[in-house]
């Protein structure tokens, strides 16, 4: 489904990235672990059309080199970030719409949007503005927003990062 073929990063002299490769299969949990300052993050903002890169990067036969992010979502890879990004003036039922619009080329689903702000436990404040979300809520709409899109492929950046025990394990439970 995904397969990195010698992705090399750098940022002048600095090699973020060096000769990756590796494949994810369809249906498959994979993770990228390191510390700090590794590159993960950098590894999916090559994969989601972020950065130029050297190598090649394949998704479900695809060349995705060179492609603009929202194609790559288009394409079906979805991602949130480390830091969560929302739309601090739209509420979380808009914010949905938004991930939901841009995946689905036929029109605004609603019901899918519905299932979504259900399924990530944002029923409640899905008239709110996002900008009054705690962190945890704002990781759960970054999932659903990501989710709207009816990826194929789900890419998490660090969706526990900042949360205490009890988030964690409530993050836990709903990415499985």
């Amino acid at each position: 489904m995904l397969v990195l073929k010698n992705v090399t990063k750098k940022f002048g002299e600095l090699t973020a990235v060096n000769d990756l490769s590796f494949e994810v299969d369809e249906g498959k949990i994979f993770g990228i672990a390191g510390p700090n300052g590794a590159g993960k993050s950098t590894v999916y903002n090559l994969i989601t059309g972020y950065y130029p890169y050297e190598g090649q990067i394949e998704f479900n036969n695809r060349n995705l080199s060179g492609m603009p992010p929202y194609k790559i979502a288009q394409a079906g890879i979805s991602r949130t970030f480390q830091i969560p990004q929302v739309f601090p003036s739209l509420t979380v039922e808009k914010s949905i719409c938004v991930g939901s619009r841009f995946g689905n080329t036929s029109g605004l689903d609603m019901a899918h949007v519905e299932e979504i702000i259900k399924f990530v436990g944002l029923s409640e404040e899905k008239r709110i503005k996002t900008d009054q979300l705690n962190l945890l809520g704002k990781k759960k709409l970054m999932i659903g927003a990501a989710l709207a899109t009816n990826p194929k492929m789900l890419m998490l950046d660090e969706p526990m990062a900042g949360s205490n025990a009890l988030e964690i394990i409530e993050l836990m439970d709903l990415i499985r």
